[in-house]
């Protein structure tokens, strides 16, 4: 969606270019009081409000409305549309664009028709669980360090799903049977290319392939299968690998980041201080501590 601002531009406060994201892009963008104008795109987006309220007059595909403009209010442009946004006020806009081949691809892992599915202008949508990805996106953006890519691709992937559903009522198209499973093989496969490549930056696309299934599947099955989204798996699998080199080795804390897969050194502290409740360096202090122990003992 570009912004043509018969203002000036909008303020780009935060983005997602660079990070190597795939099937979504996000900016946080501060927006002049004023007339903008949105010309037909390739991609799919989602306005979200940030902050204080603003009237706003809006046109788009057609329809029009007057409102008051609140925090967590959602306009939805499909690709190829136009409109207008006339603030009284300057605002925050949360914008997250998404490709419509991940729409169409995600549309065929549910078993829908993509073409059938009647993607429409929505303005001031409300939906929690859009809501909430945005605010998951919009944390990560404000991140010191970014995410695993692999929780961006779940979180794409999961907007797609919405996005869908919403256009068709709301109507959920789940698994016949909620309780479907992995294959104990391919369970066995998809944890063992992940123990391997540890060291390298996953995306949900790979561990489909590896799996043989589509990616919207993957997470279902994967969920029923150990009861943990594969995202977080990851990042335990990342904060457990990590501990057991700081107790048994003596590589340097930089290196076992790299080794784990993390970006680098503060962010693997980061992580386990969150997850495990303990930093790299008590690991370490427990492990010395212990080893004179086991060595007075053999």
């Amino acid at each position: 969606m570009t912004l043509l601002s018969l203002q000036p531009s909008p303020d780009i406060v935060l983005s997602s270019a660079g990070r190597a994201w795939s099937g979504l892009d996000a900016a946080l963008l501060r927006v002049p009081r004023g007339l903008s104008r949105v010309r037909d795109g390739e991609l799919h987006s989602l306005g979200i409000h940030v902050g204080p309220p603003v009237r706003a007059d809006c046109s788009c595909g057609g329809k029009r409305m007057r409102r008051l403009q609140r925090h967590g209010d959602i306009d939805f442009v499909p690709a190829g549309m136009d409109g207008s946004w006339e603030d009284d006020a300057d605002c925050q806009i949360l914008r997250l664009s998404l490709r419509p081949s991940l729409l169409d691809q995600v549309a065929e892992d549910l078993g829908r028709d993509a073409a059938m599915v009647d993607l429409i202008p929505r303005l001031q949508l409300r939906d929690a669980r859009i809501e909430a990805i945005g605010w998951a996106i919009k944390a990560d953006l404000e991140a010191d360090t970014p995410s695993d890519p692999l929780y961006i691709d779940h979180l794409a992937n999961a907007l797609a799903v919405r996005l869908i559903e919403t256009a068709d009522g709301g109507r959920q198209h789940s698994e016949r049977s909620g309780a479907a499973k992995m294959s104990t093989r391919q369970l066995r496969m998809l944890t063992d290319f992940i123990e391997t490549n540890l060291d390298r930056k996953l995306h949900l696309a790979d561990l489909a392939t590896v799996a043989g299934v589509s990616m919207t599947r993957l997470k279902t099955l994967f969920r029923n299968s150990t009861g943990t989204p594969v995202h977080q798996y990851v990042i335990r699998r990342r904060i457990e690998y990590a501990r057991a080199l700081i107790a048994t080795t003596t590589m340097p804390a930089s290196e076992v980041a790299l080794a784990a897969g993390f970006a680098h050194q503060s962010h693997m502290a980061s992580t386990m201080r969150r997850i495990l409740g303990q930093t790299p360096g008590e690991i370490a202090r427990q492990a010395s501590e212990i080893r004179p122990k086991l060595q007075r003992t053999a």
